[in-house]
């Protein structure tokens, strides 16, 4: 794959998200707390691995890709692997996943809804579709923010104790380096400078609706998009991979 192809690395990072995300929400398939949850989950994990699918499609049509759609996502190795630290990390219990979920979509909405102004037609197409989507996902989480964080004092504890361990993992998806800048520039994508004050209050609003305290910033970690990851995606990926890595060039 090129280094050197700014639109080509850009589409394979929000690929990478898209990826993972939607392989997390999958492994609740026959694990869900109740049918409708089911169904629920299923969907919304389809819809990251079909924005996967436009991600990566677009950076396969680049010159130099070295990879075709299906080779971004079961050929390549953790290392190369770019998505946010906060996408990999285990399921954890349905309080988690919904928390995780929310965040997730409280900045999509706002960054998909930019990208659909993209200058580069591709992006500007992926972001109109996205946009959509993003708009559903996020009334749903929001609602399971709402019931979780005012329903029993065990649920609102579950709730508690998953924003404690996830908001480490939030300064980094508003990271952006030398590439992405150049990108911002030439107006191909957001600057996501500028939504983190919509999402900041987004989101507080959300948790102080339901008495969920917005936890203090003692740590913090990243590197995914330099391909430094936790041992939860070298797991993920050995199950999502399996087929192509036991039989290379398998295809149906």
């Amino acid at each position: 794959m090129s280094t050197v192809d700014p639109l080509l690395i850009y589409s394979v990072r929000l690929g990478d998200d898209a990826l993972i995300a939607g392989q997390r929400l999958a492994e609740w398939c026959g694990r869900a707390p109740m049918l409708e949850e089911e169904l629920a989950l299923a969907n919304t994990a389809l819809d990251f691995l079909g924005r996967a699918r436009l991600c990566y499609g677009l950076a396969a049509s680049r010159p130099d890709a070295g990879f075709d759609e299906d080779g971004f996502a079961f050929r390549r190795d953790c290392r190369e692997f770019t998505n946010h630290l906060i996408h990999e990390l285990p399921c954890g219990d349905f309080a988690f996943t919904m928390a995780r979920q929310f965040l997730i979509d409280a900045l999509c909405v706002p960054f998909f809804d930019g990208l659909s102004r993209s200058a580069e037609p591709g992006l500007a197409a992926i972001g109109a579709t996205c946009v959509k989507e993003s708009k559903y996902h996020l009334r749903r989480s929001r609602e399971w923010m709402a019931r979780l964080g005012d329903g029993t004092d065990e649920s609102h504890a579950r709730l508690q104790s998953a924003i404690n361990e996830l908001w480490g993992y939030t300064p980094e998806i508003f990271e952006q380096d030398a590439l992405e800048r150049s990108l911002i520039e030439a107006g191909i994508v957001p600057d996501l400078a500028r939504l983190k004050a919509r999402w900041e209050e987004d989101v507080r609003n959300a948790f102080t609706a339901v008495k969920i305290v917005v936890p203090p910033l003692d740590w913090q970690v990243g590197g995914g998009r330099s391909g430094l990851h936790s041992e939860h995606l070298g797991h993920l990926l050995s199950e999502l991979q399996f087929m192509q890595r036991a039989y290379p060039g398998l295809s149906w």
